[in-house]
């Protein structure tokens, strides 16, 4: 709906009179960070990981977080409805400079603008998908949630003409994430994802993950997946926070294991739908 209600700068506006400067530094230069946060029948879903990762990105660009989290929460409570799942788009730029400079300008207000969004079901949750591997081409610094995503829409992209779901990237021989997700491998009967570095974007979902598995006796680690293991792998999910966690049958054209959603999927989405609900 182009009506609805969107914040900006301190103001709730509908959405299609929302407007930012031309001289934006979002605009010119993809000079920003951005956070995504599910929320659950009004519950926001790890609410202050979200927020601690936002502070991180900042950081990571030279920028502090405007607001503490219950400043946030208030910002954001408008634009929910308590009746539906939705998700928080959070994007904060450096500001409308006076001029086109590469150098950060002194003295400048940030541009902060947030949207509240459905979450539509996912059509391959049951099924799984198809994906392929790509080489990473993206920049240094993945762990920061950088709001320049071109690298990352071209790598998607080239999936979607594939007619894959998603692109898992390899840099020196192994995997580091997907473009739009992190990564899990079923590897001789361990659960293993790649390292928190900045070679990725360290995923609230992912995170999540981890801790169910342990709690539920899922043999689990962190470490690196070589291309070979992927190749063999008995099973492979891609995750993020609004798709949550989705099986892979189907990688570079060959198929994942029997090619058929793995029991140890069906136990992890089991326990991660419970565990949403015990939240709210």
């Amino acid at each position: 709906m182009t009506n609805k209600t969107v914040y900006l700068n301190g103001h709730y506006v509908p959405l299609d009179e929302a407007k930012i400067s031309v001289m934006d530094r979002g605009f010119l230069f993809g000079d920003g960070v951005y956070e995504v946060i599910p929320c659950y029948l009004g519950h926001l879903f790890h609410f202050q990981a979200h927020v601690d990762r936002l502070t991180a990105s900042l950081a990571g660009i030279g920028m502090v977080n405007p607001y503490s989290t219950q400043q946030w929460l208030e910002i954001f409570k408008p634009l929910i409805d308590n009746s539906e799942n939705q998700y928080i788009y959070l994007q904060i730029t450096r500001g409308v400079a006076p001029k086109r400079d590469h150098a950060f300008p002194d003295n400048i207000q940030p541009t902060i603008f947030a949207m509240c969004n459905n979450i539509m079901p996912f059509a391959g949750l049951e099924t799984g998908v198809k994906a392929i591997t790509l080489e990473d081409s993206r920049w240094k610094f993945c762990n920061i949630k950088a709001i320049a995503l071109l690298a990352h829409l071209l790598l998607r992209q080239e999936a979607v003409e594939q007619d894959c779901a998603e692109a898992i990237l390899i840099k020196d021989g192994v995997v580091t994430e997907g473009a739009a997700s992190n990564v899990f491998a079923l590897i001789d009967g361990v659960l293993v994802t790649p390292l928190k570095d900045n070679r990725i974007l360290a995923g609230i979902t992912r995170d999540v993950i981890l801790e169910l598995a342990e709690k539920n006796n899922i043999p689990c680690r962190e470490d690196n997946i070589s291309a070979s293991e992927l190749k063999t792998a008995t099973e492979i999910w891609v995750t993020s926070s609004t798709r949550e966690i989705i099986p892979v049958v189907e990688l570079d054209g060959n198929p994942v294991a029997d090619g058929k959603v793995g029991t140890v999927w069906h136990t992890m989405n089991t326990i991660f739908q419970a565990y949403k609900q015990s939240l709210l």
